[in-house]
């Protein structure tokens, strides 16, 4: 694996060195300041350590500015982006870790209340076509197919994607309607 993929923002249909890959997608989410600054800022830092992960360029999504739902009170808004990557050899477990690990340096604590804001969320969505449910993991994430802020970026950079055992994300998107403002906003992400 190398050291360092690149970063590119692009869609999946137009990075044909990533054709017939098994690739992990990931949810980013993001609402309290990190030890990276801004949670727009924390995304990035999160999307260049991503890049470590992967053998090949990882393709991010535009980030993402979102209402909070199902969050307690007076939670302030959301950044979200979806990256894919080509995990190699590295097993979905594995994979997880090092996105726990990302969240860790960056600040993450686990509060225990469901849904609170937080410096970073890294979700494993979906890894390859697998579908399994184990106490550690869930693929596809449970919950992908529901939100608007996972399935607009995801949309974004893999227009295609179905969503392991449940359908295409368009149709779900189509299904789901508006759920809260979703926009994406120029962060001055530069890749």
């Amino acid at each position: 694996m190398s050291s360092r993929a690149s970063i590119i923002r692009a869609r999946l249909e137009d990075c044909p060195a990533l054709a017939g890959k098994v690739l992990a997608f990931v949810g980013l989410g993001a609402n309290l300041d990190s030890r990276a600054g801004s949670p727009e800022a924390t995304l990035q830092r999160a999307m260049a350590s991503l890049a470590a992960l992967s053998e090949l360029p990882v393709l991010v999504s535009s980030i993402w500015e979102t209402t909070p739902l199902d969050c307690p009170p007076d939670s302030p808004r959301f950044f979200n982006a979806v990256a894919a990557l080509v995990p190699g050899e590295r097993s979905p477990e594995a994979l997880l870790q090092s996105l726990q690990q990302i969240e860790n340096s960056l600040g993450r604590v686990r509060s225990g209340v469901r849904n609170a804001p937080r410096t970073l969320d890294l979700d494993l969505l979906s890894y390859g076509e697998l579908i399994q449910n184990t106490p550690v993991l869930t693929l596809p994430h449970p919950r992908m197919h529901e939100r608007q802020f996972v399935l607009s970026p995801l949309l974004e950079i893999a227009p295609d994607f179905v969503v392991p055992g449940k359908g295409t994300a368009r149709q779900w998107q189509e299904k789901t309607g508006f759920q809260g403002a979703i926009s994406p906003i120029n962060s001055g992400f530069s890749l």
